[in-house]
């Protein structure tokens, strides 16, 4: 098949670690022999306006606009971005990646299908593309419909795109129940399916923890928890701090966090509060074929998001047979069948009593493997390769 891929969250030079599970389903699905092109409209400001934006929306805008990634031609169009106008800047996204997939389909061919993944703002060109004769798909991973379907100004502009899919998939059960809520039944979309990620059994495997943690450089004595995500609002390092503290841990016990964003400040400043700077780390972002192993060098790994879609970071540690604990958000509840590991309350007293009994009886490394054994990427990019295949045969 021929793809289109129309997105907002995928790896740049700038940015290697954004969107890397997007990269590794399509460089997978190229490999298999598809033929993929990825549309990453980046927002754009003239340079004298830098200032209004951040440093880091400064720091996407010198993405290049043409490169080849492990084989999958990546564009990235400019298109231009005016801070507080999430409506009008979601059209012109559409607009600049509708523009770009004309332009390929006159080089190339038209695609068999367009995916809009990760769906906002890409569901936005859903329209217009569908009225272009292109078959439309719709992807859902989790805020992209959880969060803007909540928000007024776009809710409307969520569910006409949505409606002109004429396929809808999701990284989880629960969020695709959400999109098809939204889309509606009447008229709505003709395809729907659940396409999970996969998690590499053979990369994400168990190691001794010390082993794990000589190589990473860290101290082999205590436990240690981790954390891994952007610290942002909805993932709530706060709320992973506050739980750690109120688990009542040993003088050697350790949190971690690795990730980045605009809390790392409240986070470093709530840890020396609560009298437990020396044993919290923020280890930053840190590259993929580096986070196996502290996947195995942790003791468990705690989520404490309020939304979410389909968490990868619990699929990679289950893998590595280390358990998780994690609130009850999206399709979290999916991956945990263990009524210890997912918490139905967002108490930190709560969540400390029961990360503390994790710490103390944590379940064995073979059955937290064996129980995400069957998510696969090959299962994944099947069920993909179906709905695609479906979406591309549909009558014009």
């Amino acid at each position: 098949m021929r793809i289109d891929v129309l997105t907002s969250l995928y790896p740049a030079p700038e940015r290697p670690f954004e969107g890397i599970f997007a990269e590794r389903r399509w460089r997978a699905m190229a490999a298999r022999g598809h033929d993929v092109r990825v549309v990453a409209p980046v927002p754009w400001l003239p340079r004298a306006l830098h200032g209004i934006v951040g440093p880091a929306r400064a720091e996407v805008a010198r993405a290049p606009r043409r490169e080849e990634r492990s084989g999958v031609a990546v564009e990235r169009p400019r298109f231009l971005h005016v801070p507080g106008l999430s409506h009008r800047n979601a059209r012109s996204f559409a607009r600049s990646g509708e523009r770009a997939v004309a332009a390929g389909a006159r080089t190339r061919g038209a695609p068999d299908v367009v995916v809009c993944d990760y769906a906002w703002p890409a569901a936005a060109a859903a329209p217009s593309l569908a009225a272009s004769g292109l078959r439309v798909v719709v992807n859902g991973r989790g805020s992209d419909v959880l969060q803007v379907q909540g928000v007024a100004a776009l809710r409307a502009a969520l569910q006409e795109g949505l409606r002109a899919a004429h396929g809808l998939t999701a990284v989880s059960q629960d969020l695709l129940d959400a999109m098809v809520a939204l889309a509606g039944r009447e008229g709505g979309p003709r395809v729907t399916a659940l396409t999970p990620n996969g998690v590499d059994a053979e990369r994400f495997q168990p190691c001794p923890i010390d082993a794990a943690r000589e190589r990473l450089g860290l101290d082999a004595r205590g436990r240690m928890v981790l954390v891994v995500g952007h610290l942002i609002e909805r993932k709530d390092p706060l709320l992973s701090l506050a739980a750690f503290a109120a688990a009542s841990p040993g003088p050697e016990d350790a949190l971690v966090f690795v990730g980045r964003g605009p809390l790392e400040g409240a986070v470093r400043t709530r840890a020396d509060e609560l009298g437990l700077g020396a044993r919290v780390t923020l280890a930053g972002e840190r590259p993929p074929e580096e986070l196996v192993d502290w996947y195995r060098a942790a003791s468990a790994l705690l989520l404490t998001s309020s939304r979410e879609g389909r968490p990868n970071v619990v699929l990679e540690a289950l893998s590595c047979g280390r358990p998780v604990l994690a609130t009850d958000a999206g399709g979290t509840s999916e991956l945990l069948r263990d009524a210890r590991m997912l918490a139905k309350t967002r108490d930190p007293e709560a969540l400390g009593g029961m990360l503390r009994g994790l710490l103390d009886d944590s379940p064995p490394a073979e059955d937290l493997r064996r129980s995400v054994a069957h998510l696969t990427w090959d299962a994944s990019l099947d069920a993909l390769t179906a709905v695609l295949e479906a979406v591309a045969a549909t009558p014009r």
